[in-house]
This record gives C-alpha cells, structure tokens and sequence, in this order.
C-alpha cells in the first residue's frame, strides 16, 4: 500500500515536472514581445528555448552520479531553490544574453528536480505499486506542452511575458516547503559506502553528443538553417554518441548503466517511448499551426480546440490503472498507440469544413491515447527490473525521454517541410500528420515485440474465485 507521505512525495514530483515541461515551451508564443522588450529579433528568441532544453539535455545523466555522491535531499531541494531563482532572474532580464544565461540556470535545476523526483518515488513502491505513483507522476507532465501555447498567449495579451517566468515563484517556494517536510535521505538515497567514481569520458563523450543534437534540432526548426553548419554538428553528435556507446558498455562505472537494456520489457520500451515522444510532442505544435494559418482561426479557438487534447490525458486517467490491471500491460499499449496513429492521421485530413465537434473528438482521443501510451511506457520498462538497477534505469530513461522531447519540433518542422514539397493535391500538414502516424505505427509494430506477461509484476490482477464443492 501507498502511505500518504508516499503519495505526497508522488504528487510533489509530478508538479515539479509539470513547471519543468511547461516551462520548455510556453515562452515561444512570447517570442514578439520579449524581442521587443529586449531590443533582440524575434527569431534570436529561440535561443532562450533552445539553452533550456540543452541544459536538460546535458545535465539530466548527472543526476544519478550527484545523488550517490550527495543523497536525494540536498539534490532535490537545491534543484527547486535554483529552479525558482533562475525564474526570478529570467523575469528581471534586461538583455537576450542576460535571459539566456538564466535559462540555463533554469534548466540545471530541472534536470537534477524531475530525474532526483522520480528516482525517490519509484524506488520506494513495491511493484504492485508501481503502476499507481508513475502515473501520479507522469501525467502533469504531459499537459504543459498541450497548455503551454493557450497559457503563453493568456499571458501575453493580458499581462507581460515576465510573468511566464514569475508564476514559477510561488510554485517553487510551496514545492520546496513541501519537500524540505517530506523529502529525506532514506537507505536508497546514496550508495553504501563511498561512491563510484565519475566516469568523466563518458561524460564528455555523452554530455557533447546530446548537446549536439539538440542544439542541431534547434538548427533544423529555423525558417533557414545553415545546411553545412546543421550537417557537421548533426553528424558529429551521432559520432560522439556512438563512441559514447561504446565507452559506457565497457567501463566498470559508467555515467548511463546501459547494462540495464538487458532487461527485455526496458530495451523495447525505451525504443519505442522515445518515438512516441516525437509523435507526441510534434501534434500539439503543429495542431495550432494548423489551425491559424490553414483554417483562418483565432488564437484563442485555436488554444481552446487542442486544450482537447489536455481534456483527454485527464479524463482517461481513473480508467488507466483498471485497464492495464484488467488487460496487460502488452494489449493496453498496442491499444493506445494504434489508437494514436489512425487518430494523428485523421487530424491531417481535417479542414476549415470539417465540423468542429469531429476535430475536438480526434483531438480528444490523441489526448486520451497519448496519456495511457505514456502511463504504460514509464511503468512496463521499471516493473521488470531488479531493485539494484532501478536508479539507472530511470536515469537513463529521462535521459531518452528529455532528447526525444527536445527533437520533436525539428522532427515536426521537418515533416511539414516535406509536406509542403509533396504536392499531389495533398496539403503540408496532411502530408506531416501523415508522416507522424507512421512513426506512431511503428511503436505499435515494437510493442508487438513485447512479451505478453511483460510488467505483470506491477499489475493487479484479480484473484480466481475458489472452487466451488460439489456434491457426488
């Protein structure tokens, strides 16, 4: 069972992701005013985007190496304290380079907060607990890039891009009070005895590579990146990556333990989740763009048609437990990701025409889909793995999950782009959505690949009704 010091400990993970995702893409939609604010072009604005989600990139496979050296506690609560000030630094900017750097304050303290968070949670529930405190945790987090655009545009209109950065100080301060009662260093919070030393190629190698690569989607997502500059740091990233590979399957303590893809139920998962996350995160950038700039909509109904999306990660939630319970972990995830790409696919052949109530039901069954897709990705991979590798395994897993929410724009830009080169009476975005659902497709072609008794550790099944005597 749960006890409440646990389930609190869950929801204050959960809200720490929530401001950590959210905080990853709402300021586009600011990108006008905090230009003219700071005497910078709009298109310079990217950068404050882009150094947030580079830090996390960077810092996120760090984080398992500080907790053994310092415990969860001082981690955790130093995170949130650099967290909410770097928000107060980002408000109180007077230059782009001012901003940039107190992003990358920012995104330090997300990328030890969330990976820290979610290590303490899982790693004190038994498995048949597993299932419940993910999906505390994982669902927060998938709403903010739904509500991150609505919310931006709200802020902007009515008040100052400043406050997309203030609104984060009463959040931390609450967050950091509710940690410093509830977080402790339990016998999981470091290692017995000294820790391993820090395996610094393989935070060379690892940290370059996935800097790399970001930086590179960033590239790849301006309306004119420069093709040889985007080449030789996409090609290099992947170079450095594969060396680091190598490095981290031969070391005796390596920064990511890639030893825990041995476990069967996590090598499949972490291959699909970090598609899904491509699929996942590109529709709701390009639902809006869709809407205003194909269909001739407002802002405003263009937010309040894809917060649909948000309507069905919330609505599903009560039935998701009871599902994979009843029905497996294997049959709820082929379900879902089938379910996201017929609806992904249908979203691109909408028009200005379509009914509004048809394309609020699509939107609201991505929604639904995305959200028992994630609770099953995040649960299945941890629930098959011994205790002794649970730490890495979820370092490793937000380390996937942060790179694969990183790119998903890139991948979403350069799908519309070679939508709009396609031609044959098709439009861009149907050609984009298109393109997305086969990507969606082929994690429900991996998930075929998953063991039908996969996770049955973390579910609750029910209990046979005894035998009934008969009489001869």
């Amino acid at each position: 069972m749960i006890d409440a010091t646990h389930r609190n400990t869950a929801l204050l993970v959960a809200g720490c992701f929530f401001m950590e995702m959210l905080d990853g893409t709402i300021v586009t939609t600011a990108a006008p005013q905090i230009g003219r604010s700071l005497g910078a072009p709009p298109a310079a604005i990217g950068l404050v985007v882009t150094a947030y989600l580079l830090t996390l990139a960077v810092l996120i496979p760090l984080s398992g190496w500080l907790t053994r050296r310092l415990g969860n506690r001082v981690i955790f609560l130093t995170a949130i304290a650099l967290f909410t000030l770097a928000s107060i630094g980002c408000a109180a900017s007077v230059s782009l380079g001012m901003l940039v750097g107190m992003r990358v304050l920012q995104g330090a303290g997300g990328a030890m907060m969330v990976p820290v968070g979610r290590t303490m949670v899982i790693s004190r529930a038994a498995k048949e607990d597993l299932l419940r405190v993910t999906s505390y945790v994982v669902w927060p987090g998938l709403l903010a890039p739904v509500i991150a655009p609505l919310a931006g545009g709200l802020i902007t209109t009515y008040a100052s891009w400043h406050w997309m950065f203030l609104i984060n100080v009463p959040l931390g301060v609450i967050a950091f009070c509710a940690a410093w009662r509830l977080v402790t260093d339990g016998p999981d919070s470091a290692a017995s005895g000294a820790p391993p030393p820090l395996d610094w190629a393989g935070v060379v190698l690892t940290c370059l590579g996935l800097g790399g690569l970001t930086y590179g989607a960033h590239l790849v997502a301006l309306p004119a990146p420069p093709a040889l500059l985007t080449a030789v740091l996409l090609t290099g990233s992947v170079a450095l990556l594969t060396a680091a590979a190598l490095h981290l399957r031969r070391t005796a303590f390596p920064l990511l333990n890639l030893r825990t893809l041995g476990v069967p139920t996590f090598r499949v998962t972490q291959a699909g989740v970090i598609a899904y996350w491509l699929v996942c995160g590109a529709v709701p950038f390009l639902l809006p763009l869709m809407f205003q700039t194909q269909f001739g909509w407002s802002p405003v109904k263009s937010g309040a048609v894809t917060a649909f999306v948000f309507a069905g990660n919330v609505a599903i939630k009560p039935a998701t437990t009871p599902l994979i319970n009843r029905f497996g972990f294997r049959a709820v995830l082929l379900a879902a990701t089938a379910g996201t790409t017929v609806a992904v696919a249908v979203l691109g052949f909408t028009s200005a025409a379509t009914p509004i109530a048809v394309i609020a039901g699509l939107a609201l069954i991505s929604g639904v889909t995305r959200s028992v897709g994630f609770t099953v990705y995040s649960t299945v991979g941890l629930a098959d793995m011994p205790p002794e590798l649970m730490r890495d395994a979820n370092t490793l897993a937000a380390t996937s999950t942060q790179l694969a929410g990183g790119l998903a724009i890139a991948v979403a830009t350069v799908a519309l782009r070679i939508g709009g080169a396609f031609g044959a009476g098709l439009t861009a975005y149907t050609v984009a959505f298109c393109l997305l659902a086969l990507i969606a497709a082929g994690t429900a072609a991996e998930a075929l690949r998953m063991d039908r008794t996969a996770g049955d550790a973390a579910r609750r099944q029910p209990t046979p009704a005894p035998a009934t005597a008969t009489r001869d």
